[in-house]
């Protein structure tokens, strides 16, 4: 994990690659799971003896479970210290280049594309890829937008 001191650390990170997170095997109870959560049950995620003789050769996970994995990649590739609070603020760009097969491993890299100030704090861009072990094209590319409430701004000190 990278850890920046304060907004400023992060600041003079722009354009840096921050590194990659730990392997992660995606399990058909997760794929599950989010199906139960989104009301998403399409047979290639869910139906495991249908989805063997599937385009994918088996069950996929959804790309918006690959995309709900960034608030975790991100919380272990890097910290910023000196902060009230981080908000998600959306998403400038997403793609899904290819499936993720149940059972398959990933991992996230992330770059600081950009980080600017904002009357409510620095708003910051990250261009997250979401990798999948042994295949060439990543599973979700994603460009997330963090707000970034130093300690100092949220109280009113300065």
């Amino acid at each position: 994990m990278r850890i920046f001191s304060n907004i400023q650390e992060l600041k003079a990170a722009v354009g840096e690659h921050l590194g990659h997170t730990e392997w992660r095997t995606v399990t058909q109870e997760q794929v599950n799971l989010f199906a139960d959560a989104t009301g998403d049950h399409q047979w290639i995620h869910v139906d495991v003896e249908a989805a063997a003789k599937g385009p994918f050769g088996g069950t996929i996970a959804h790309g918006y479970l690959s995309l709900s994995l960034l608030p975790s990649f991100m919380m272990e590739l890097f910290r910023v210290d000196g902060l009230a609070m981080g908000i998600n603020y959306g998403l400038d760009k997403v793609r899904f280049p290819s499936p993720v097969p149940v059972g398959a491993r990933v991992r996230c890299g992330a770059e600081l594309v950009d980080l600017k100030g904002t009357p409510s704090g620095y708003l910051s861009k990250i261009k997250m890829t979401v990798e999948v072990e042994d295949r060439p094209r990543p599973a979700c590319v994603a460009e997330t937008l963090s707000l970034y409430v130093p300690a100092e701004e949220a109280t009113g000190d300065a």
